[in-house]
């Protein structure tokens, strides 16, 4: 079978601010959000946000630079139309604390105020776009048919004209199809997804950068998944991927040597293109318990071996060359 997707379960839930004493010398073995200063409740989150003159504090304070230095309160005060100080300042001190951080020199962003920026810029929280069927370079991999493209519900999906196989369907924030041609925009997406399943394996969520646990399956009777998949799944906010085995190879090094021996540059060339990305048709099962699969990657007439245990980790390689297919 061919394809593969992300999955979204919902986040943690928290029980509210709490303050608690720093953490002791055994408890710092691990850390984790149970040693944050502050939590707070999503819905919490959303009704601070749902505010019109605080998002335009946010935007003024990206305006301003507050990345690179506070910015005083002057400064942002005259940046948003609002005629009193005082109101001003009480949606500013709403602000601060969670989104915003208060220094002697002025205020700067906190991750959250910056994440909250950068989602309405990519259009994630604020935008619904739609792209009608657009063609795709390459071919499908079980009929050789074209290959086309749209966009709905901010989900890129690339199948075939002839056969419907989906290659792949991912999500992808609204804002990267603004002012990008169909080339450009199918370049930006391969980054994107390669970005996202590579730093999931090296076992770091790529929403949150929390822990990420990795398992690879192996359910034959599932006609409609793929028989042998890699399952991503964050321990933190439950940000959720399935995929083929392949996909998570795109930075291994002896993978990127073997293509690039044979001028193929696999950070640029868009990996629905090799049918051993997007589906697992090209690899085998050495055993199933424990579970060990062998994927064999062709290229220009040779052959890349690659031996996986059951945590995705390489155990071995073996080239073959001057094959014929």
């Amino acid at each position: 079978m061919s394809g593969f997707s992300h999955e979204t379960d919902s986040g943690p839930e928290f029980d509210g601010d709490v303050e608690r004493d720093a953490p002791t010398a055994a408890e710092q073995g691990h850390l984790g959000t149970e040693f944050t200063e502050e939590r707070m409740l999503p819905a919490e989150a959303f009704s601070l946000l749902g505010n019109d003159t605080r998002i335009d504090i946010l935007q003024a304070m990206l305006d301003e630079n507050a990345d690179k230095a506070p910015v005083g309160f002057t400064e942002l005060f005259e940046r948003v139309e609002i005629a009193d100080s005082a109101n001003f300042n009480y949606h500013l001190q709403k602000l601060t604390g969670h989104f915003i951080k208060q220094t002697e020199d002025g205020y700067e962003f906190r991750h959250p105020g910056r994440k909250v920026v950068s989602s309405i810029f990519a259009g994630t929280l604020t935008d619904r776009a739609q792209l009608g069927f657009f063609p795709v370079d390459g071919s499908c991999h079980t009929c050789e048919g074209d290959l086309h493209g749209w966009y709905v519900d901010e989900t890129l999906t690339i199948a075939c004209v002839d056969c419907a196989t989906v290659l792949v369907r991912y999500p992808f924030p609204p804002g990267g199809i603004d002012e990008r041609t169909p080339e450009e925009l199918l370049q930006a997406f391969h980054h994107y997804v390669r970005h996202h399943y590579c730093i999931a394996a090296d076992g770091v969520c790529p929403e949150c950068t929390g822990p990420v646990e990795t398992e690879l399956g192996y359910e034959p009777a599932e006609a409609d998944n793929l028989d042998v998949s890699v399952e991503h799944t964050c321990q933190r906010c439950g940000y959720d991927l399935q995929s083929s085995v392949g996909v998570n190879l795109l930075d291994n090094a002896e993978v990127l040597l073997f293509h690039s021996e044979r001028g193929i540059d696999l950070s640029t060339e868009p990996f629905w293109h090799f049918e051993w990305c997007v589906s697992d048709a090209r690899t085998e099962i050495l055993s199933e318990d424990p579970l060990r699969l062998r994927l064999d990657i062709p290229c220009a007439g040779d052959e890349l071996r690659v031996v996986l245990d059951e945590t995705l980790s390489v155990t071995e390689t073996a080239r073959r060359e001057h094959l014929s297919y």
